[in-house]
């Protein structure tokens, strides 16, 4: 008999202390949209290009500049070098840096580019994970010019939740290559 009661009482006391308000869990997904790009003239000492004008210039030399965006938490690194018979050696270490990435992301898809018109030539690389940097590129004109690029977040890596950001500035990263025209 009292094993009984005890049992009940046991059941009353758990059905009672266990009540938990359930809600459900919402159906959407923060939609992150940061509208079409706006063109502007980037000019540099050896080349220029077009640019989203969202994008802040940082900072600017003779050989780089550092577009940013604020709102992304992102910047695209732009660096120019001389070719001075050297173009075998920067094309080797433009995709050493690329593969570099390799360690943390899920894929790398090489893409090539050719702009016949304006003499440009190059590589898009898109980084897929949880890599420093989700997008790498360089262009050349094999005589005279070499530019690289690179995407970075100043967060900490996390594909999932940067990944409509880093869409969007692989798409001005890719403006910039189609638009790169050479000072003579």
């Amino acid at each position: 008999m009292y094993r009984y009661s005890f049992f009940l009482l046991m059941v009353f006391i758990l059905a009672i202390g266990c009540k938990e308000e359930v809600l459900p869990k919402p159906k959407a997904q923060l939609r992150l949209e940061y509208g079409a790009p706006k063109q502007g003239k980037l000019q540099t000492e050896h080349f220029m290009f077009d640019y989203n004008i969202k994008a802040k210039i940082k900072s600017k030399t003779k050989t780089s500049l550092v577009l940013g965006y604020p709102e992304m938490k992102g910047e695209i690194y732009i660096n120019y070098k001389k070719v001075e018979d050297n173009v075998e050696k920067l094309l080797a270490d433009a995709q050493r840096l690329s593969y570099e990435h390799s360690v943390k992301a899920d894929g790398i898809l090489e893409q090539p580019f050719v702009n016949e018109k304006n003499g440009v030539y190059g590589m898009f690389y898109e980084v897929t994970g949880n890599a420093a940097s989700q997008a790498q590129f360089y262009v050349t004109d094999s005589t005279d010019n070499f530019v690289t690029g690179s995407l970075y977040f100043y967060t900490r890596p996390n594909y999932d939740s940067i990944y409509p950001a880093a869409a969007y500035l692989q798409n001005d990263i890719r403006g910039i290559m189609e638009t790169l025209k050479w000072k003579e």
